[in-house]
């Protein structure tokens, strides 16, 4: 038995289209149901939480998540990712070398430094596999019937990390799936693995993607337009000097 998007803890932003605010570090996670598939964007930062969103999927539309797009190697968006056996996974060409046992153990320990359980992290990393799917350019998914439900994943990096992954949702409206190359609820953060110099860029094949009137939802925060990922394009640039 299927429950409404109110019921679900999901919010829809389309016709078929949703996404849900998790708690503690605000990560969003994504999903869009076609006849004969679902499609998960990012899976959570552990284990647990990822089971919730699994849970969450199949009460939401009766069946399992079928395909998982990753959208960058950080623990928040990942370390889920176990969650989702049997499940299709798509990340960016190249997240293969984070995902190493060093990259994990990398992982698990950003994951603990900014608060999660000890525990919890470590039984995360272990799980961690790569995607089967390396997006190298666009992807198309058929989520059915007969094309009726296409998605397409685009390597749009480097900006955020060095493998950046946006999720296209065609419609209307067209909603794009950004990660963390789109940040709302603070001030977007380039850590160690960030390439600033090629940020903007990004950003702007993000709005060629989708457009103007296209919804985006960022990693964290609530979902913008084109004008917020336009200015904030243009704050990184500024603050990385990057030229136009």
């Amino acid at each position: 038995m299927t429950v409404t998007w109110e019921e679900s803890g999901w919010e829809q932003v389309a016709p078929g289209v949703g996404r849900c605010r998790l708690p503690v570090w605000d990560c969003t996670a994504g999903i869009v149901v076609g006849a004969d598939g679902v499609l998960l964007v990012d899976a959570g930062s552990s284990l647990a939480e990822g089971a919730r969103l699994r849970t969450g999927a199949r009460a939401l539309t009766g069946r399992r998540v079928t395909h998982l797009a990753l959208t960058h190697p950080h623990f928040d968006h990942v370390l889920g990712a176990a969650a989702f056996a049997g499940a299709e996974v798509f990340g960016a060409v190249g997240m293969e070398t984070v995902l190493t046992a060093r990259g994990r153990e990398e992982l698990r320990a950003d994951a603990v430094r900014w608060g999660l359980d000890a525990r919890a992290a470590a039984e995360a990393a272990d799980a961690l596999v790569p995607p089967r799917h390396a997006v190298s350019g666009e992807w198309t998914l058929d989520l059915g019937p007969d094309g009726g439900r296409q998605v397409l994943l685009a390597n749009v990096g480097p900006g955020h990390t060095a493998h950046d992954l946006a999720v296209l949702v065609p419609g209307d409206p067209e909603v794009v799936f950004c990660g963390d190359l789109v940040e709302e609820s603070g001030e977007p953060q380039a850590g160690p693995d960030a390439v600033p110099s090629r940020w903007p860029a990004a950003l702007d094949r993000l709005l060629a993607l989708g457009g103007e009137d296209a919804l985006y939802v960022p990693g964290h925060g609530a979902v913008v337009d084109a004008a917020f990922v336009r200015a904030q394009r243009d704050a990184l640039a500024a603050r990385f000097g990057v030229s136009e």
